[in-house]
């Protein structure tokens, strides 16, 4: 494991400086991160024949992620995915959150995690750790969150990240990563087969939010074995269209047991690069890049079009803050003198050294 670099990567327009930190597990894995929403600008990671590529969806510049950026490699909070309306009521009282998806709060608002400046610093068990302090009232929220995350790599080609949160207030937290995907490292991820552990999904209306649980059986919603994703998405199903693809919650048949258990695997038979994503999450979002329009410039020069990544959000069911709480809406609220956490680990295979 080589020692994690870091460097500046830019100014925001106040003069505070962004940095740029990289771990490499000196086997091909190659993490880069930068302190603006704890974005993964790059995650490289080498095919069986050991040539590299970048498998993350990626901006050229600082400017772009400040101006332009639909959530790309961002650390969302304070929740993760939409609440309806834009409100919820927590021990009786409603607290009205600032909309950026129609009527719907997106991704903790217009200025959610992913857009905020977080402190970095290596540890020394070789991990990076991020924090931030979102004070009370922070896009509506309630409560003072402090907010933890730790990347760490490992020798095993895994990519972990752990989050933590306390509170002074109670609240709600759902804090995930909005990894955009190709394990080809360009073009279209459709070819990608994926499987998903779950054998039900949230039915959404037309503003996606989810109105029922669903049987994945007998729709194009089933991937508990691995599918080609474009063999999927052609059929003809009122749910596609109205996310525009797969923009869908799954609940994994695992326990929700504070454990960590497969959430999905996904695999580009060109390259033979597969990632594993384990969770102690309950739930999986599937977002199959349907909004990427081409009018975007990639990192790599070319501009993203539909379909030319896809997210694997490890989280609570969007909307839980509105649902009673039960097996299949678990709790998201956070109350003093308790810990959030949460880990996902995303584990890559068929790669060779580098």
């Amino acid at each position: 494991m080589k020692p994690i670099q870091r460097r500046v990567y830019g100014q925001l327009p106040d003069g505070r400086p962004v940095h740029e930190f990289t771990m490499d597990n000196g086997r091909g894995l190659r993490l880069s991160a930068i302190t603006l929403g704890g974005i993964v600008t790059r995650l490289e990671v080498p095919d069986a024949r050991g040539e590299l590529a970048n498998v993350v969806l990626g901006l050229p510049t600082l400017e772009d992620y400040l101006l332009r950026n639909p959530h790309l490699g961002v650390i969302v909070g304070r929740y993760g995915n939409r609440i309806a309306e834009a409100a919820f009521r927590l021990d009786g009282e409603r607290h009205a959150l600032v909309a950026n998806d129609g009527s719907n709060c997106l991704h903790g608002g217009a200025r959610g995690f992913g857009t905020q400046l977080w402190r970095a610093e290596p540890e020394s068990d070789g991990c990076l750790r991020l924090e931030l302090d979102s004070p009370a009232g922070d896009q509506g929220f309630p409560g003072r969150l402090r907010a933890v995350v730790r990347y760490r790599i490992e020798e095993d080609m895994g990519w972990t990240v752990e989050y933590e949160a306390t509170t002074d207030a109670p609240t709600v937290v759902n804090l995930t990563h909005h990894d955009y995907f190709n394990l080809a490292g360009r073009g279209s991820v459709l070819g990608h087969e994926l499987q998903i552990a779950g054998s039900r999904y949230c039915e959404v209306n037309d503003a996606l939010i989810p109105t029922a649980m669903a049987t994945v059986v007998d729709t194009p919603f089933d991937f508990r074995e691995p599918r080609v994703i474009e063999s999927r998405l052609r059929q003809c199903h009122p749910q596609l269209q109205r996310g525009k693809g797969y923009d869908h919650h799954w609940v994994l048949d695992a326990p929700f047991d504070g454990q960590l258990h497969l959430a999905a695997r996904l695999r580009d038979p060109v390259s033979g690069r597969a990632m594993e994503v384990l969770t102690t999450e309950p739930g999986v979002q599937f977002y199959s890049g349907n909004f990427l329009d081409g009018s975007l410039l990639g990192s790599d020069g070319a501009f993203y079009r539909q379909g030319d990544g896809l997210c694997l959000e490890t989280q609570h069911a969007p909307d839980s803050p509105n649902r009673p709480i039960s097996s299949d809406w678990p709790s998201t609220v956070l109350r003093p003198g308790e810990v959030y956490r949460s880990v996902t680990v995303h584990r890559f295979a068929g790669v060779g050294a580098s």
